[in-house]
């Protein structure tokens, strides 16, 4: 089952580039979290905590298709240094104006210079992916793996900062983050033989990026942050309800390893199905299977159906990012794969907020109903629009 791995990460360059990037993709799980455990800590004001990592958040949202573009453009590894850079830089000021107790907006500001520069590791990780690699399969196999780090990554980091955090100093767990950006991103940076080259537009004029196809899917994104967003909020709400709040990171860990495993199973064989049908039937089975957790009765039935629900997120996720690969331009692959991470950020705060009414109102069962229109409405979008067809590479335009 694992040979098509190690056919991928044996081939040149790739081990390192993908292992680095898992380093570079820290701070994206280890930032918000961070934020919210640390203000929360110093002032008291689990509100402050939640404005001020929503800035983050929505900052980083923001940041990353003009990171991507920038990147296609120019390259990747002066984008990798100076965001890493200014990511660091960021989170310096952001300690400093937590420290200070320099209160509203400066605390705001400071986030938002981090999020804006927040790596975006992980695109273009795929990009170089998509660039070493020619053989489809292997390709998928790739997207795969990158998938299965994802999950790793949001496994690692909350972990980590918490236990840094609480256990170290205050202030370690962002200085960690801090840490992995530059290193990872510094390190990502000097493999130079696996970056893409520099996009050449020798008119000038970039190819169009495809919006008949990125648009549908970057919604569909939205829908599943929407998901992700409002389910850790009724989760911790579920368990605290039936008096077993700490089960609740548990069962999150459980609905990750659902979706790791399934990435593994996923890029170790070819599935007989074309990458629009798998993200059109993924999301739909991902909808449908947060129905019966309107109606569980303890907190093991949850982690069980967390774990089922689980298996269908990475084949989602794998099939957006394929589909993107095969319609947008070589030459603006990191762009685009950076609009779904811009989608996925934009639901969560929303999804979390929408999870969090619901619960004050109707109790935690309930909020199952947000992450099931959620999952619906995405389906709706990617299962409504015709697909253009797929160009051979050299007619998607040069990198």
């Amino acid at each position: 089952m694992l040979k098509p791995y190690r056919r991928v990460l044996t081939l040149p360059g790739a081990f390192a580039f993908s292992s680095t990037g898992l380093i570079a993709r820290l701070p994206i799980s280890m930032t918000g979290f961070g934020i919210v455990l640390l203000v929360s800590d110093r002032t008291g004001s689990y509100g402050l905590a939640g404005t001020v990592s929503a800035a983050y958040v929505l900052a980083a949202a923001a940041g990353a298709p003009g990171q991507g573009r920038v990147s296609d453009r120019f390259g990747q590894a002066a984008v990798l240094r100076v965001s890493g850079a200014l990511y660091a830089a960021g989170i310096v000021l952001l300690l400093l104006a937590i420290e200070s107790d320099w209160g509203a907006p400066w605390v705001h500001l400071c986030a938002l210079v981090a999020g804006v520069a927040t790596p975006q590791a992980g695109s273009m990780v795929r990009a170089r992916w998509s660039h070493v690699i020619s053989d489809r399969s292997q390709l998928n196999t790739a997207f795969a793996l990158e998938a299965v780090i994802d999950e790793m990554v949001f496994m690692i980091g909350p972990v980590l900062v918490t236990v840094l955090t609480f256990q170290v100093a205050e202030v370690s767990g962002l200085a960690a983050a801090a840490a992995a950006a530059i290193f990872g991103t510094w390190i990502l940076a000097s493999l130079r033989s696996t970056e893409p080259p520099p996009s050449t537009h020798h008119d000038g004029i970039r190819p169009p990026l495809g919006w008949g196809l990125l648009g549908p899917v970057m919604f569909a994104s939205v829908g599943l942050g929407v998901l992700f967003g409002s389910t850790e909020v009724i989760v911790v709400a579920f368990a605290s309800e039936l008096g077993q709040r700490g089960a609740a990171g548990l069962i999150l860990a459980i609905w990750a390893a659902g979706s790791l495993i399934a990435g593994v199973l996923i890029g170790s064989m070819s599935l007989p199905i074309t990458p629009l049908r798998q993200l059109r039937l993924s999301l739909l089975f991902l909808s449908l299977l947060f129905i019966p957790l309107l109606f569980l009765p303890s907190v093991i039935w949850l982690a069980f159906g967390m774990f089922l629900a689980g298996f269908m997120i990475s084949p989602a996720l794998i099939a957006a990012i394929t589909l993107i690969e095969l319609h947008v331009p070589p030459s603006r692959l990191t762009e685009g794969i950076a609009w779904t991470t811009t989608g996925l950020a934009v639901g969560v705060a929303p999804g979390a907020a929408a999870a969090g009414w619901v619960i004050d109102n109707h109790g935690a069962s309930a909020g199952f109903w947000v992450p099931l229109i959620a999952g619906l409405g995405a389906t709706i979008v990617v299962w409504s629009f015709r697909p253009p067809k797929v160009l051979p590479r050299d007619e998607l335009g040069p990198r």
